[in-house]
């Protein structure tokens, strides 16, 4: 017994962290013609796949906006198939010093100029990028001035009008009785989170409200009230290429918005998502709904073909199958309802090999 128990060999994993940490990623910036960006990667490139970018929205940084979503369970099966980029905006990520007195931030348009570099430095081809509001219009500039190098987006929030001259006057007016983080907060989420004092509403009040980096924060803002419009026109020259998935909460500041970014874009190529019961942030709020949602994205650009289902899935497979084949329209849209015994969504299975997808609304 005494041979047996010298020689015996106990496992360890060192490497591994526990569930509740999320693991580190590697942190890089680059200078480009605009300034410096920083980075973060997770995971290694993989052959003949494209890296997943993320940018996130103002009053956000990549952590703070992204987290949740990536280090929701069902995710972990999408990421290990793809290396993953969260881009912070200059001065948007941890420990970032202030800007000088009268820094001119980027623009909307420069910051989306910046990501060839991330790509160059990096030596990777093409993205899938998913964006949240100001993130979101940043991603879709970006694939308007180099659509070669996206091959679908994920758009949340996204508002890709630039601000009228009423607009403008509004949001004068309410900066002389707001301040920059409750005007931020206003962008953020729905009325409805704002008035019930919701916890995450108060989580992010206080961290703007304690910012280190409030003035860097504001010059992201201003950059974000001062866009241009993206001139998307359905059957015109000035269109999203890739597939795209719209997300918006119900009831949200940029529903709107999004209904009409939904309306400009060739929906031969575009999947709208909304989402009940999420407010304005739903990669916080609902990371499961959306993270079934982005798989079936992935799996329709022909990604993940093989892999399997979540249990959720596999719970409502026939009940989709059912509705689809008794649904007789040949319509462009189609609108897949909740389920209301689950509260999740029903996204459309992805299409067959050579075929396009229609425009699908989810409300879920």
């Amino acid at each position: 017994m005494t041979e047996l128990h010298e020689v015996q060999i106990t496992e360890e994993k060192p490497l591994l962290l526990p569930p509740s940490q999320p693991v580190p990623g590697k942190k890089h910036s680059v200078e480009t013609p605009y300034g410096l960006v920083a980075f973060t990667v997770h995971g290694t490139p993989k052959p003949k796949r494209p890296a997943i970018l993320t940018y996130h929205d103002v009053g956000l940084n990549h952590q703070s906006c992204f987290e949740p979503l990536f280090r929701f369970e069902d995710m972990q099966e999408i990421i290990k198939n793809f290396v993953v980029v969260h881009v912070d905006a200059p001065g948007m990520e941890e420990g970032a010093p202030l800007f000088p007195l009268g820094y001119q931030y980027p623009s909307l348009d420069q910051l989306a100029d910046m990501i060839p570099c991330i790509l160059q430095y990096l030596n990777f081809t093409s993205i899938i990028g998913i964006g949240v509001g100001a993130g979101a219009y940043i991603l879709a500039r970006y694939s308007l001035s180099h659509p070669d190098t996206v091959e679908g987006l994920v758009l949340i929030n996204i508002d890709p009008n630039a601000k009228g001259w009423m607009d403008w006057a509004a949001h004068k007016l309410t900066g002389l009785t707001s301040s920059i983080p409750e005007m931020i907060l206003a962008h953020l989420f729905s009325q409805e989170e704002l008035s019930g004092c919701r916890e995450l509403v108060q989580q992010r009040r206080e961290s703007l409200v304690g910012a280190s980096n409030l003035s860097n924060i504001q010059l992201y803002w201003s950059s974000y009230n001062t866009r241009r419009d993206l001139n998307f026109e359905r059957g015109g020259d000035v269109t999203l290429k890739c597939p795209v998935m719209l997300v918006v909460g119900d009831q949200a500041p940029h529903e709107d918005a999004v209904v009409e970014c939904n309306s400009k874009l060739d929906p031969t190529q575009t999947s709208f998502l909304k989402m009940a019961d999420s407010g304005g942030q739903p990669q916080l709020t609902q990371p499961g709904k959306l993270t079934e949602a982005f798989k079936y994205f992935v799996q329709g650009m022909g990604y993940m073909a093989s892999s399997c289902m979540t249990r959720l899935s596999r719970s409502r497979t026939a009940s989709l199958s059912s509705a689809a084949s008794g649904d007789g329209s040949q319509s462009r849209s189609r609108t897949l309802s909740q389920n209301s015994e689950s509260g999740s969504p029903q996204p459309p299975p992805p299409p067959a090999p050579g075929s396009r997808a229609h425009t699908m609304e989810v409300s879920c």
